[in-house]
């Protein structure tokens, strides 16, 4: 690579599987092993620069051009979705937005449900599709509680096991989409940086064309 690319990545679970896939592309990922505390990464040979923020600042870094690349669940795309070009579905860190309730929950009835959610966006079309005029509760902490307490008749959230729902007394009413990481990158760093589109076609020969379910 004759110019290096900065990356812009989850922490956590999406981190390391990204970390797995970079070795398996060819990329000396030593340089990992040992973290600390730091949050900025240069790789030996210069190939890579790897920026571990939050999830929801991804996009803000790709869309403001300090990382070419970006890796992020679709979850912070759908409520993130512009400035940036999707364009790779990595098929790891595997979930899905869910409606939930307890027990007594009735979808089907005429009432016009308040929904409690962290993520709006997805709430708000999922229920406009379907043409039912629902309230939206934004709620930043857990909002497992909400139906429980009486503060929302339903939550819209992410769910991988689905034991925190069960310990809670709530169960899934309806799967809403399929959740997983995905490359996005910089729209003038696709252009300009000569690196970008032949990492991307690594990566994509990695992953393939397979489409992992999650149920």
């Amino acid at each position: 690579m004759t110019k290096g690319i900065t990356i812009a990545l989850t922490k956590g679970r999406i981190e390391q599987a990204t970390i797995d896939l970079l070795e398996q592309a060819g990329f000396d990922m030593t340089f990992m092993a040992d973290k600390g505390r730091h949050l900025i990464f240069d790789s030996p040979d210069g190939a890579i620069r790897l920026l571990l923020v939050k999830a929801p600042d991804v996009t803000i870094y790709v869309r403001h051009g300090v990382a070419e690349v970006g890796v992020v669940g679709k979850d912070v795309l759908i409520e993130h979705p512009t400035g940036y070009l999707e364009m790779l579905d990595l098929n790891f860190g595997l979930c899905k937005f869910a409606v939930a309730s307890t027990a007594d929950y009735a979808p089907s009835d005429h009432k016009r449900k308040r929904i409690a959610t962290k993520y709006p966006t997805v709430a708000k079309n999922h229920f406009a599709q379907k043409g039912e005029d629902v309230e939206i509760i934004s709620i930043q902490g857990s909002v497992e509680i909400a139906p429980v307490i009486g503060l929302a008749d339903a939550i819209v959230d992410i769910v991988e096991t689905g034991s925190t729902l069960v310990a809670n007394g709530l169960e899934i009413y309806e799967d809403i989409c399929r959740i997983s990481a995905r490359i996005i990158v910089n729209k003038a760093a696709l252009k300009n940086n000569p690196a970008v589109l032949p990492f991307i076609q690594t990566l994509e020969g990695l992953v393939g064309d397979r489409e992992v379910a999650f149920k």
